[in-house]
């Protein structure tokens, strides 16, 4: 299976009495336009996937993400079967440790969420099955299977072993 190598950062931060809660944002333009995403994009020939995410963090909300502040949080690899050229390989990164305010870009519109309500029915479908996990627990390792429609979710499977 051919994929696209991308990458996705999401950054951490506790509130207070409040809970903890993770910036993602509404994709303006592109793949996935209207829904809420994670904070990330493709991995250029030659980058690292943690050169990349820091490179699309900032393009994407203008923060500064340092790799030495990333933690691995897994990988996830989309497969849509009736538009193989969507298929994607993704490795996640959360990180608690970041320079500037996140402002809207051209692509996206920044927004924090609280992980005990996360905006699962704006997302795409798969998220349901592995961004609270990779969330808390960091350690997700899964393939998606997307339906004909390429929204819903035909299976999600969890690969034993991380990364």
């Amino acid at each position: 299976m051919t994929s696209a190598p991308v990458t996705l950062c999401f950054l951490l931060r506790d509130l207070e009495g409040v809970g903890t809660e993770v910036l993602l944002g509404l994709k303006k333009t592109g793949f996935g336009t209207g829904k809420i995403v994670g904070v990330g994009g493709h991995i250029e020939p030659g980058e690292s996937a943690a050169e990349a995410v820091c490179r699309e963090v900032y393009e994407e909300t203008g923060i500064t993400v340092l790799q030495s502040d990333l933690r691995p949080a897994g990988k996830v690899d989309f497969v849509f079967p009736s538009r193989p050229l969507w298929n994607m390989s993704a490795i996640l990164f959360t990180t608690r440790t970041w320079q500037g305010e996140p402002t809207e870009s051209s692509e996206i519109i920044p927004e924090w969420f609280l992980l005990d309500s996360l905006p699962l029915e704006r997302m795409w479908a798969d998220a349901e099955h592995w961004l609270p996990l990779a969330l808390t627990k960091g350690e997700v390792n899964v393939v998606v299977t997307l339906n004909p429609d390429n929204e819903t979710v035909q299976s999600a499977v969890t690969i034993s072993g991380f990364l």
